[in-house]
């Protein structure tokens, strides 16, 4: 047997070290199962499924508080926000949302959380920090989307029934200004400054792209999928690279994600993923997309920079919202 000196037991120290630090530094990916009430966990070195965690029912949406300690958790069924301590993985205290709560955005300034409450059309602002409504917003028919601009003066909310995008001051918590736009809105995403926002139409079958300052729609995409009939076009979420040069569409029922130059509007590809595409989130390096597919209880994972579709991730079932851990 050959003896084992501090000289040659040294690297084998060094290589578990450097190891067990590379894999408590990768980010991880949480994945909410709408029908499983789950959360997979997915480390993005490995692209595995390390972890399920039983939560409420139905969860829905799900964010991050800015320093990623807690993860926020519509669980919609039970009417209420759970927050999951993210160091230990326990629910660690509930926040009123109101009922039916779907989607979600929290301020910049990581205490005010703006929630649809699709059933009594309304949006409810919380404190995240000390559980207590702020305010109730009436909007229109069944809200779902929503977003807070990355300025903070400004929060959208969409109301599928009523086709419109509601303009809502964070300051006043009033009603500023509503947009029509096509059938059911389903999400809102701002671009890096808050200038502009994107806004799908499920039914509608578009995008509208919304100049922030002039309030007008500066252009409305559409998408025609080979071989895909134009009912199954779908878009519902939306994400957009940092650097302002791509737009993702989660298409739906079409089972593909549109990509976009997000500076001409031009329609590049279409990436076939898995089925009812629902929601997307990127990697913190914006390397890789994660897009959450219903029907087929899977994950597909999007190469940014080769703009394909690299590998499929099975989760639970009808996973729906996606927020990643770095």
């Amino acid at each position: 047997m050959k003896k084992i000196t501090t000289r040659t037991l040294a690297p084998l120290l060094l290589s578990a070290c450097l190891a067990q630090i590379g894999s408590a530094q990768a980010s991880i990916a949480y994945v909410s199962n709408e029908k499983d009430d789950s959360l997979s966990l997915i480390d993005l070195d490995s692209l595995e499924v390390i972890e399920t965690i039983d939560v409420g029912q139905r969860p829905r949406g799900i964010t991050f508080s800015k320093d990623f300690s807690k993860l926020y958790i519509c669980a919609s069924d039970d009417d209420t926000v759970q927050i999951m301590d993210t160091a230990t993985h326990q629910i660690i205290g509930e926040l009123p949302s109101g009922e039916d709560p779907e989607q979600f955005s929290l301020h910049p300034d990581n205490r005010r959380l703006y929630i649809s409450n699709e059933d009594d059309a309304l949006v409810t602002v919380v404190d995240a920090q000390d559980a207590t409504v702020l305010a109730q917003i009436d909007v229109g028919v069944e809200p779902e989307g929503m977003a807070v601009s990355p300025r903070g003066d400004l929060a959208i909310n969409t109301s599928e029934t009523t086709s419109m995008l509601h303009w809502i001051d964070t300051e006043t918590h009033e009603l500023i200004h509503n947009t029509r736009v096509e059938q059911r809105p389903r999400h809102v995403e701002f671009n890096q400054d808050g200038s502009r926002f994107w806004a799908s139409s499920e039914i509608g079958g578009t995008v509208a792209v919304i100049d922030v300052d002039s309030k007008e729609i500066i252009k409305t995409l559409r998408f025609e999928i080979k071989g895909v009939h134009p009912d199954k076009v779908q878009p519902v979420g939306v994400k957009l690279t940092n650097d302002g040069k791509y737009a993702f569409v989660a298409l739906g029922p079409a089972n593909h994600v549109a990509v976009v130059d997000a500076q001409s509007f031009e329609v590049l590809d279409y990436l076939l993923v898995g089925r009812r595409v629902w929601h997307m989130e990127f990697d913190p390096k914006q390397q890789l997309l994660l897009t959450t597919n219903g029907i087929s209880g899977d994950v597909s994972v999007i190469d940014v920079d080769e703009l394909k579709v690299t590998k499929s991730i099975k989760v639970g079932r009808y996973p729906w919202g996606v927020a990643v851990k770095p």
